[in-house]
């Protein structure tokens, strides 16, 4: 895709700055004091000051209200604040949505943030109306197409995916095993980075031994479950220049679904092949990449949402790194793992390396790529893509260095 699609938002803002805290099982903390601590390191890293900030984005389902960070931060002129939609897929959108704030003048600097606190989730059973994980809801959430499989017990996102996997796996011939290749990716990945829960890397022999969590998913094919924020702060081009940090470039944004929407699972396709595009993931591809101008070719580093190690392979073929029902031998090629890979992929560890804050934390490793500051840093990176889920309403940004 070689054309430029007349785009209002692609190059007018930048990432100034990156912030995170510590990640952990259970740290102990509520989501505000986390979420606080991620902004003013995103802020204290840009060199910016705080009640400057005058706009807010967040996670759909962030517990952090906009109310209690006004005032714990002190912000006097906000104006502008969001959110993103629908699960995984709003994970890079964060900064998309700062990105169209600057970009339109509404903000001048906003910072895009998550928290989690995994230690105070509900669990089955429990009050269906207090914390936790929407799927955990199961009374609750037995409305629209979850009517269809929460009664019948398939109500977590490792069974949904599962579906899709062993879909993929009869269609292409592609092996668990080549989905392991990648947890087993990341995981030497996260053994270089300080920040990372799991700091020990694993075999294939390690995957293969691990707890069955829904067939084909094993244990470390899951995004961890942890406490922990990471925040970044987005501005204008020119503001950024004048910052702390080597300028990052927003050189698009894209967001939105496809023509047929169903959580993760679909089981409303109009056909089981994945060369359909009902994926909302290829339709983003499609629009990012034509609103930078650029093609995948041009992409150094991915930092590719990965709630399941088979969503990497999913999403290569969806973003055009190569064909339908190829991610599997694509993983099984080296190519996604650094450092000799021609695409390393989620070189902080990704959500089953370093931590799992639904992708968001994939921002600022894309930030560090850039900068040339990753503690898996690939040669002379110049563009980073960070995409969220592919089978949500989805999102993707590309970064561009300077």
């Amino acid at each position: 895709m070689s054309g430029h699609e007349v785009d209002l938002v692609s190059r007018r803002s930048a990432i100034a700055g990156i912030g995170q805290t510590p990640y952990a099982k259970n740290l102990g903390r509520s989501e505000l004091d986390l979420a606080c601590e991620a902004i003013i390191a995103a802020c204290d890293d840009a060199g910016f000051p705080v009640p400057e900030v005058d706009g807010i984005v967040s996670y759909h389902v962030e517990q952090v209200s906009e109310e209690a960070l006004v005032h714990a931060l002190g912000l006097d002129n906000c104006s502008f604040m969001a959110r993103t939609t629908s699960g995984g897929g709003g994970a890079a959108s964060v900064v998309g949505l700062a990105a169209i704030a600057v970009a339109s003048g509404q903000a001048e600097s906003v910072v895009a943030f998550r928290a989690r606190n995994r230690s105070k989730g509900a669990s089955y059973g429990a009050d269906p109306n207090q914390g936790g994980r929407p799927w955990e809801k199961v009374g609750a959430g037995a409305t629209d197409s979850k009517q269809w499989h929460h009664p019948f017990g398939v109500a977590a996102p490792a069974q949904e995916m599962a579906l899709i996997a062993r879909r993929h796996m009869h269609l292409f011939g592609t092996t668990a095993e080549q989905f392991g290749m990648q947890a087993v990716a990341q995981r030497f990945h996260a053994s270089r980075n300080p920040h990372a829960i799991m700091r020990e890397a694993i075999t294939l022999d390690d995957w293969r031994n691990a707890r069955m969590i829904a067939d084909p998913i094993r244990l470390v094919d899951c995004s961890l479950e942890n406490d922990g924020a990471t925040a970044v702060l987005v501005t204008t081009p020119e503001r950024a220049r004048d910052l702390a940090q080597p300028v990052v470039t927003v050189l698009a944004q894209a967001m939105g679904a496809g023509p047929i929407h169903v959580s993760l699972a679909d089981y409303f396709r109009r056909s089981s092949s994945f060369h359909d595009h009902d994926f909302a993931g290829r339709h983003i591809a499609k629009q990012v990449f034509a609103r930078a101008g650029l093609t995948p070719a041009d992409v150094d580093v991915a930092m590719i949402f990965d709630h399941f190690s088979m969503a990497v392979p999913l999403s290569l073929e969806q973003y055009g790194f190569c064909g339908i029902g190829a991610g599997g031998p694509m993983i099984e090629s080296g190519a996604t793992r650094w450092p000799a890979g021609g695409l390393p992929v989620n070189t902080h560890g990704g959500s089953n390396g370093e931590a799992f804050i639904h992708g968001v934390n994939h921002v600022p490793e894309a930030v560090r790529q850039l900068r040339a500051t990753s503690t898996a840093q690939v040669e002379g990176a110049a563009v980073a893509l960070v995409t969220g889920a592919i089978t949500d309403p989805a999102g993707a940004v590309l970064l561009g260095r300077g």
